[in-house]
C-alpha cells in the first residue's frame, strides 16, 4: 500500500459564519433561558408566598429586624397602629410593629413580619392626624395582603437561583436580602397592590373616624413637592408612586362608598413634631 499525505483543504473545520456571530447567538440563547427561568420563579414565588403562615414569616423577620427604640413618639404611633389594625380585621396571629425612625428622611414603608417604618421627616410635613392614619393604614394593608412577603419571596427565590449558577453562598445572599427587606420590598409593589392597599386603608380610616377627610392630604402635599423641581423628590414618592390620577382614585372610591370627605380633621399631637 502506497502511503500518501495529502494537504488538508483550508476551512474544512470552520463554518461560514463569523465565530463572534455564533457566540452572540449562543449568548442570546442563554440569556433568554435565564430570563424565562426568572419569570417562572417569580410566578412561583407569588403563588406560594401567601401560603406561608404569618407566624413563620414573623420568626424569619425577627432574626434580622431589631426591636423599635422606646420613645414617646414611638408609643403614640404604636397606639395609633393598634387602633387602626383593630379596624382592619387582621388574622389572629398578624401583629403589626411600628418603628419610628428619628431622621429627616421623608419616607414610610412596610416590610416582612408585620414591621412598618415611618421617618420623622415624613411626620414633619404631615398635614394632620387623619393623613397620618391613612399612611399607617396603607402600610398595614400591605402587610394584611402579604405584599412584602410576595415581593421578598421573588427576591429570595431569584437570588438563590443566581447563587446556584454563580457559586455565591445562598445563606449569605438570603440573609442580605432579608436584612434589607425594607428597601427591596417596597420598591417592588405593583400598581395593583398599591391600589388594593389604598382601598383597604380608606375603609379603615372611615371606620376609625367616621369619615375620610384628610386621607389624601399628604399625597397632595407630596405632589406639590414633586412638581417643584428645585426640591429633591422624597423617598416616599419612590416607594409609593404618586400621580394626580391616584389622588382622584382615592376620592372616587370614597364617593362610590358615600364616605364624607368634608369633616373636620384632627391635628397632630405636639409629641410627634416638638419643633413646630
Amino acid at each position: 500500500m502506497e502511503y500518501s499525505n495529502p494537504e488538508i483543504p483550508e476551512g474544512i473545520n470552520t463554518g461560514r459564519q463569523h465565530p463572534l456571530k455564533d457566540f452572540a447567538i449562543l449568548s442570546a440563547g442563554i440569556v433568554g433561558i435565564i430570563i424565562l427561568v426568572v419569570l417562572m420563579l417569580s410566578l412561583l414565588a407569588e403563588t406560594l408566598a401567601p401560603r406561608i403562615p404569618f407566624t413563620t414569616e414573623r420568626k424569619l423577620a425577627d432574626k434580622f429586624i431589631e426591636e423599635p427604640a422606646h420613645s414617646l413618639a414611638q408609643q403614640f404611633l404604636q397606639s395609633l397602629v393598634d387602633d387602626i389594625s383593630g379596624e382592619m380585621a387582621l388574622p389572629e396571629p398578624m401583629q403589626i410593629t411600628l418603628h419610628y425612625v428619628d431622621d429627616d428622611v421623608i419616607n414610610a414603608f412596610a416590610t416582612i413580619g408585620g414591621h412598618i417604618y415611618i421617618h420623622r421627616g415624613l411626620l414633619e410635613i404631615m398635614p394632620n392626624e387623619n393623613a397620618l392614619s391613612m399612611v399607617i393604614a396603607h402600610e398595614i394593608a400591605h402587610v394584611q395582603h402579604r405584599h412584602p412577603l410576595i415581593a421578598m419571596g421573588r427576591g429570595v427565590v431569584i437570588g438563590l437561583f443566581f447563587a446556584a449558577i454563580t457559586g455565591i453562598s445562598g445563606d449569605r445572599l438570603v440573609g442580605g436580602i432579608i436584612s434589607k427587606a425594607g428597601t427591596i420590598t417596597v420598591l417592588s409593589f405593583s400598581r395593583e397592590q398599591e391600589r388594593e392597599a389604598d382601598h383597604s386603608a380608606l375603609a379603615a380610616v372611615q371606620k376609625h373616624y367616621g369619615h375620610v377627610s384628610g386621607a389624601a392630604d399628604l399625597f397632595k402635599a407630596l405632589l406639590n413637592i414633586e412638581e417643584d423641581r428645585l426640591l429633591q423628590i422624597p423617598q416616599f414618592l419612590n416607594t409609593h408612586p404618586l400621580s394626580k390620577q391616584r389622588i382622584e382614585a382615592i376620592k372616587q372610591y370614597a364617593r362610590e362608598n358615600h364616605w364624607s370627605m368634608d369633616a373636620e380633621t384632627d391635628a397632630l399631637p405636639d409629641i410627634l413634631i416638638p419643633d413646630q
